[in-house]
């Protein structure tokens, strides 16, 4: 029997609670607001942030809506590196993932798999606990899946920087299991860092504010992740190099799409920005919801939805999301 080992919730009670019935209590508030874009269709994977709750819970939640539990045997994360240098793809080495609303089981005979196509990389278990890109998805599928606990199982991947051809060879990897409805896959990103702190300051006055022009940016990206299209996204951010930190996260999922026997569809239903930048001296980071379907499930969907969705945060957030530390924002 393999040996239990757990990586910690090191960053809850800072970067989001760690009391079980506050924090559950406020992600059933964020998904009680949250909307369901098409309810009829059934999610295969979903795009979101990973900053501190008080800043992108509510954002994350509109995601989360759009999980239909039943049926899914296996969720993968993948997550940016923020701390160290990650070529390729690395796994954990814990058995288990602990969060305020219960434990988690990782996949160990799917990891041992992964593992062995000898691909992938390990993450110690300091790296794996200071990563938060991970961690700040895990509450939330705690919550979603908490009639199932017992059975459903996680697969973390710290997704670093790849050649085309490296993408192409995880995506290979991946893309079966993309193409089963047993696996569900999360993708863990923020948009634009935008201020002088992130060494960032892209603005065209052409746009409006400076906010207005990180909205226009982020949207551009955003609208181009909705082709599908790895090389076009490529091609935005070698434009514009719009500090995505879940860039790589992004590209693999869409490698991953490109080699699955699949039609898709991917939405973003909905944005915010941590603050509103109107000078140079301003900061903020900007948060994006997206969900992929099965092409064909339902009437066709518009890019609307991203506008309309973002009038309604914009109202919600300053009614919901304050206080927190403001390293929380960052990442």
């Amino acid at each position: 029997m393999e040996k239990k080992s757990i990586r910690l919730a090191s960053h809850a009670g800072s970067w989001y609670s760690d009391d079980e019935d506050k924090l559950n209590g406020q992600l059933s508030d964020w998904l009680k607001v949250a909307t369901i874009t098409f309810p009829d269709r059934k999610a295969r994977a979903i795009i979101g942030p990973h900053a501190g709750y008080s800043y992108s819970g509510a954002v994350a939640a509109y995601s989360y809506k759009h999980i239909v539990p039943t049926g899914i045997k296996r969720v993968f994360v993948f997550g940016p590196s923020h701390h160290v240098s990650v070529d390729g793809c690395a796994l954990s080495t814990q058995t288990h993932y602990e969060t305020p609303l219960g434990e988690l089981t990782l996949d160990s005979e799917v990891i041992k798999k992964l593992y062995d196509t000898k691909l992938f990389g390990k993450m110690t278990k300091s790296v794996d606990e200071a990563e938060h890109s991970i961690e700040l998805h895990l509450p939330y599928i705690a919550k979603m899946f908490h009639d199932q606990l017992s059975t459903v199982k996680i697969v973390p991947v710290l997704v670093g920087s790849a050649q085309k051809d490296q993408s192409e060879q995880y995506a290979q990897i991946f893309a079966k299991y993309l193409d089963n409805d047993e696996n569900f896959f999360i993708i863990s990103s923020d948009f634009c860092h935008w201020g002088k702190r992130f060494s960032y300051q892209w603005h065209d006055p052409n746009h409006g504010d400076i906010c207005d022009s990180i909205e226009w940016l982020d949207r551009q990206g955003m609208s181009i992740i909705e082709t599908l299209s790895p090389e076009q996204f490529r091609k935005y951010r070698k434009k514009y190099e719009n500090t995505i930190c879940g860039r790589n996260p992004i590209l693999l999922l869409l490698h991953t799409i490109q080699a699955s026997s699949g039609k898709w569809e991917l939405k973003f239903v909905d944005y915010a920005q941590s603050s509103k930048c109107k000078s140079k001296s301003d900061s903020s980071v900007s948060y994006a919801a997206g969900v992929l379907w099965p092409a064909g499930d339902s009437s066709n969907s518009s890019s609307s939805t991203s506008s309309s969705s973002s009038k309604e945060t914009k109202t919600k957030k300053k009614e919901e999301a304050s206080g927190g530390k403001r390293k929380r924002e960052k990442d």
